[in-house]
């Protein structure tokens, strides 16, 4: 965005930045969240630390010290940002989607760098990793949370050089799915309301993230990975033994411990990995597939094929849990590379819902991909872990301002997407009036849920029945939006 664009929006700029005044004590610190903000939504080619100040004509030392030394309140930043999401953008049909970037880094002084997997670079290399929470509703998405990694065989005990990285004592190791979680619990405690979640294997293959979901009385749609196991038929489960009572009723004595209750039967049939469910599975094989297009590419529509089969999963314990809905989907091009996604929404969800959602991890992505490209997301060049923490929050910021101003840009009447003679919707546009997959559940919205909610349950959105022979195998469920720019937007 040039200086000009910049003057553009200023009023509408600083009337959104307004909203986090109370989250810095002194009006000298806060000047620097507009400088902050302001450098990440302009044209600058390096969006770190020292351009932006050079841009805005402060000393970069100053921002440095905003970053790392000055008080503020991040947290209460982001409870601001996501209690504006809440009350801004609520919708019936809303997804959340759980995934983690990377950020590829030299040496070894970084908070959380270590040689590991950089999804950027596609390759294991030196890079921190961060765990995010996106949000997305309608045309509308942002970031509402993100979250440094620390990996635990490099960093979690060794005092000398978390010190020198600035991570306090109370910040320890965890596994990223329990990141995520925090973050899900954080959003609704903050008064956003997911009608599902979803995410990719590296966190539907952890049952007991999966349980913590079900808990929080969360509808989900995972992607787990092809050696996830369980049942198309539940095993037989002993809630009592019989014969010992029998035996003690006689007045025998009984030697040995009681068995555990409740338990399997000893001759039961295992879990099956799901990978395995094709081709030794009786109900797998005898639903048949069925085939939807999911999206428009550049060269034609992606069709896919999918069934869906009730799958009993092991609880805690190691006892069957279910039904819960098992999506198996292949592209029709390439039969071999089948996914497999879970729910834990009712057995007649219907299977272009779970597509849906399945599918709508596209939307992190993109939201990876326009604040790195536009907002500098990956250009920090602080070390410390207070900063890069502050980092992320600020530009969670400045994509939600991005977000709504594009938004607001696209309302306008000469574009309101309904088709007509007059109107501007693109010939795909009848189509997708015809019904929304994710209308209104009906549900009453659910009260903010604390780390020790009680579950909640509740069926999981569905589209009527009525209609849905209109939409079977003739749905574009994931048109990617444009990329996001404001410049643009405001040169229209």
């Amino acid at each position: 965005m040039d200086a000009a664009t910049i003057l553009r929006i200023k009023p509408v700029l600083t009337m959104f930045l307004h909203e986090f005044d109370g989250c810095f004590g002194r009006r000298t610190t806060r000047r620097y969240l507009d400088v902050y903000v302001r450098g990440q939504l302009s044209d600058l080619d390096r969006k770190s630390v020292e351009p932006i100040a050079d841009a805005a004509g402060v000393p970069p030392r100053s921002l440095q010290e905003f970053l790392s030394l000055f008080k503020w309140d991040e947290t209460a930043v982001r409870d601001r940002l996501q209690r504006r999401v809440a009350a801004r953008h609520a919708g019936p049909n809303s997804v959340g989607v759980i995934d983690e970037t990377s950020f590829a880094k030299k040496g070894d002084q970084t908070a959380g760098v270590q040689r590991q997997h950089c999804g950027c670079l596609g390759k294991v290399e030196n890079c921190v990793v961060s765990v995010h929470l996106g949000y997305a509703a309608g045309d509308f998405h942002t970031l509402l949370d993100g979250e440094l990694f620390l990996p635990e065989e490099t960093w979690h005990n060794d005092r000398t050089r978390r010190r020198a990285a600035g991570i306090p004592d109370d910040v320890v190791y965890r596994p990223k799915w329990k990141i995520a979680l925090e973050q899900v619990r954080r959003a609704l405690g903050n008064g956003v309301r997911f009608s599902w979640l979803t995410f990719d294997e590296g966190y539907g293959g952890k049952p007991a993230f999966l349980r913590e979901l079900a808990g929080l009385g969360q509808n989900y749609v995972a992607e787990i990975p092809v050696s996830f196991v369980g049942w198309t038929v539940p095993p037989p489960v002993l809630y009592r033994d019989h014969a010992r009572d029998q035996a003690l009723a006689r007045g025998a004595t009984v030697m040995g411990r009681p068995h555990r209750l409740p338990r399997l039967k000893v001759k039961h049939t295992p879990a099956c990995e799901v990978r395995n469910l094709l081709k030794h599975s009786p109900l797998g094989r005898r639903i048949p597939w069925q085939r939807y297009r999911v999206k428009e590419g550049t060269q034609g529509p992606f069709v896919w094929e999918a069934k869906c089969v009730p799958l009993w999963i092991k609880d805690e314990n190691g006892l069957p849990d279910g039904p819960h809905p098992l999506l198996i989907t292949r592209p029709v091009l390439k039969p071999d590379e089948v996914k497999f996604f879970l729910s834990n929404a009712p057995l007649d969800t219907p299977v272009e819902t779970l597509l849906l959602v399945a599918f709508s991890r596209w939307r992190i992505e993109r939201l990876f991909e326009d604040t790195k490209t536009e907002l500098g997301l990956d250009h920090f060049e602080v070390r410390r872990y207070g900063a890069i923490t502050r980092h992320l929050g600020l530009t969670c910021v400045s994509h939600l301002f991005l977000a709504e101003f594009v938004q607001q840009r696209k309302k306008r009447p000469a574009g309101d997407g309904v088709p007509g003679p007059d109107r501007h919707a693109s010939a795909g546009a009848a189509l997708a009036a015809r019904r929304a997959l994710l209308p209104p559940d009906g549900r009453r919205p659910r009260r903010a849920i604390d780390v020790n909610a009680a579950a909640q349950h509740g069926r999981g959105p569905q589209p009527p029945q009525a209609n849905a022979a209109t939409i079977m195998g003739n749905r574009n469920t994931a048109t990617r939006p444009t990329h996001l720019s404001v410049a643009k937007e405001v040169a229209l």
